[in-house]
């Protein structure tokens, strides 16, 4: 029985990577331009976003209208995910932060792992308009549209053209128009009802784009400096500006120090936030793609298991961050005027 499963992934492997396998993947690092509104251009990243901001918001309307007293149903089971994640926030930063915070640190995990996840959906990459290349390898699409809107798919057969070898090329033009030749017509008629370029996906994982894990963690930063602020009023910024330790001597420069690295510190979380984030996805989007060219229906298959399991991953991890950063803005330190009001409070 092993050595049947052995020859069968075995066979699987080779067959899908002679007989299966798509075009040679382009690595894209930037989003592509897919349209316009009014003037504005939109970005793949961008629309799935706002696809995934829709589906968010569809299952809170569809999940609050089934909402009762004995949850059931698929509003139960949204309610159960929620009042889960509630409970974690509640446990790291008590009843009364982990209400204040948990509005923010449940939009970032929840918008974080949509995102993730859409960005899985099979129709990820493969559907689109074909661009010219310029200069890179081409591939061939057949153009076919859905319910009258035109779309692409990648061919089955990996075929493919680069720079000047490729139909409608300028520079595989003839420099004259008598010396087209009917041999010179043969690989247009060849490549009849193709269309060879680069596939700008209209779908995209949306943490792809660096652009959106940069807008998470600045939106990330602003809440957890605005809960410090609120929570400490003024005498939070001392932690950062220690100025007044200077009346210490020569030992307060190392308070004057220390603060400004805290303020380096606090922002170059904006930055871990980003790329940890957009690597991680941007990373595991050209892992499934590569293994989809060189071992499909086998190898894919873990990857994509594994992708599931590094989406919730980091979803997790961002939001969690957040809170802990959150909390320790908020926590009263023992010294300075804090602890000489609470002294004074206490006699």
């Amino acid at each position: 029985m092993k050595l049947l499963i052995a020859v069968g992934v075995i066979a699987l492997m080779v067959g899908g990577f002679l007989f299966v396998k798509g075009p040679s993947p382009v690595i894209i690092v930037a989003p592509e331009h897919i349209f316009d509104i009014a003037g504005v251009a939109v970005t793949n990243t961008m629309f799935s976003s706002w696809i995934v901001v829709g589906l968010l918001c569809l299952v809170a309307i569809i999940a609050g209208r089934g909402v009762s007293l004995v949850p059931s149903g698929f509003s139960g089971f949204v309610e159960a995910i929620v009042s889960g994640f509630y409970g974690i926030v509640v446990g790291v930063a008590g009843e009364e932060n982990g209400r204040k915070f948990f509005w923010v640190i449940a939009t970032i995990f929840f918008y974080v792992l949509a995102s993730n996840y859409f960005g899985l959906l099979p129709f990820n990459g493969i559907v689109g308009k074909v661009e010219p290349g310029h200069g890179e390898k081409q591939v061939a699409f057949q153009q076919t549209s859905i319910a009258g809107f035109p779309v692409a798919y990648i061919g089955i057969a990996p075929e493919e053209c680069e720079g000047a070898a490729c139909p409608g090329s300028q520079a595989a033009a003839p420099a004259g128009g008598a010396a087209k030749s009917a041999a010179a017509a043969k690989p247009e008629a060849a490549h009849e009802g193709k269309t060879f370029g680069l596939l700008a996906p209209y779908f995209r994982s949306v943490n792809t784009d660096v652009n959106t894990p940069l807008a998470i963690a600045i939106f990330s930063f602003i809440f957890v400096e605005y809960w410090g602020l609120s929570a400490l009023g003024p005498g939070y910024l001392k932690k950062f500006f220690a100025f007044g330790a200077l009346s210490k001597g020569p030992m307060g420069l190392i308070d004057v120090f220390v603060g400004l690295l805290e303020l380096v510190s606090e922002l170059s979380r904006m930055v871990s936030f980003t790329f940890r984030l957009f690597g991680n996805v941007f990373a595991g989007e050209v892992l499934l793609m590569m293994m989809s060219f060189l071992v499909p229906f086998v190898l894919v298959d873990i990857f994509f298991g594994l992708e599931l399991f590094v989406g919730l991953v980091q979803a997790f991890v961002f939001a969690m961050l957040t809170l802990v950063f959150a909390q320790t803005a908020v926590a009263h330190h023992g010294g300075g005027d804090h602890g000489e009001a609470s002294s004074a409070d206490h006699h």
